[in-house]
């Protein structure tokens, strides 16, 4: 579907040109942990943002290869000819186990785990999907970190690389530049979350309303931002309304005009946000609020500018807003409340 360039969010959108997602094909990769991932990129490509995507064999020599249920990639770039850069991303998928139990195998993507050691040092960004966090393990990139990988695999990736802090029960897990995730859609759900810090949550609220997919995060992942919050159901003319308060904050929107715009009544309008989000339309714009705000002053904004990028008359205002919502304010912002 083509969209055309999306008018986004200012505060939330993250400009940043031409980022690069490298797409790694090992042999027997399992075809929705790369695809899964692959496609949201597209997605927010296909939204304005600048995306190039590359897919690339782990030996450069490969040209085509078998994914796990015989579906053939062909084409596929050399790694070596990619000149990346710090923020730009690698996605590694996973791929059948018996592969990843042959010692041979396991020693001929040592050329790989070199270059993805100089990618890491010079600030690319590293994800692992399902078991591709072994290929990771084997390059040496997870000694001493936190990670995790499919729950079918957790005790054999900590006994073969005893150094890991190997977790289990979570969807993905950050350490530094580095990602790790559990099996196949948790792709899905790490390709979301690193589109909303390259680009914002308005974004990637869009892009997961796209493809019909939210985000299903355990309490051990990171926060949910609002703009991923409230947004799993398929009720359209509230995703737009949803869109409208986000995208419409300082502009302090009167119901009457929203409902409007959606060609419901104020009335209507309001009973059925309630039933479709679970929270009031009052309620949800005070939690926008408070997320713009705690982004704004986290960047270095001045109080008076961020109440009025809030749609707020006053500082005072603002301050009783964080107040009321100061169990979920960041720690650095707490001392405003």
């Amino acid at each position: 579907m083509d969209h055309g360039l999306w008018t986004m969010d200012f505060f939330y959108l993250r400009i940043m040109k031409d980022l690069q997602a490298v797409f790694i094909i090992p042999p027997k990769v399992h075809l929705l942990d790369i695809a899964g991932p692959a496609h949201l990129f597209y997605e927010a490509g296909d939204y304005g943002v600048q995306v190039r995507s590359y897919f690339a064999a782990i030996d450069p020599k490969d040209t085509r290869i078998e994914s796990s249920c015989a579906l053939h990639f062909s084409d596929l770039v050399d790694y070596n000819s990619i000149a990346l850069r710090p923020r730009d991303i690698i996605f590694i998928p996973g791929l059948e186990a018996a592969i990843l139990l042959d010692e041979k195998f396991l020693r001929s993507t040592a050329a790989f785990g070199q270059w993805l050691r100089e990618q890491h040092a010079k600030g690319v960004t590293i994800c692992s999907v399902c078991t591709g966090a072994f290929l990771l393990a084997a390059a040496g990139l997870l000694d001493g970190r936190a990670c995790t990988t499919h729950w079918k695999y957790i005790d054999r990736l900590q006994q073969k690389y005893p150094d890991l802090q190997v977790r289990d029960n979570c969807l993905f897990v950050e350490s530094g530049s580095i990602f790790t995730s559990a099996g196949v859609a948790s792709g899905i759900d790490l390709a979301l979350y690193m589109i909303e810090q390259l680009w914002g949550s308005v974004l990637a609220a869009q892009v997961a309303r796209e493809v019909v997919v939210f985000t299903r995060r355990t309490a051990g992942d990171p926060q949910i931002s609002i703009f991923m919050q409230y947004r799993n159901h398929l009720e359209n003319r509230i995703h737009e309304v949803q869109d409208r308060l986000a995208q419409g904050l300082d502009q302090n929107l009167n119901i009457e005009e929203v409902a409007g715009d959606a060609h419901m009544s104020a009335r209507n309008l309001t009973r059925l946000f309630k039933r479709t989000t679970g929270i009031t339309i009052g309620q949800y714009v005070d939690k926008l609020r408070v997320e713009r705000a705690a982004h704004m002053i986290g960047e270095g904004h001045t109080v008076q500018a961020t109440a009025r990028a809030c749609g707020l008359k006053s500082t005072n205002q603002l301050r009783f807003l964080l107040k009321k919502y100061e169990a979920a304010l960041p720690r650095r912002l707490e001392k405003m409340a």
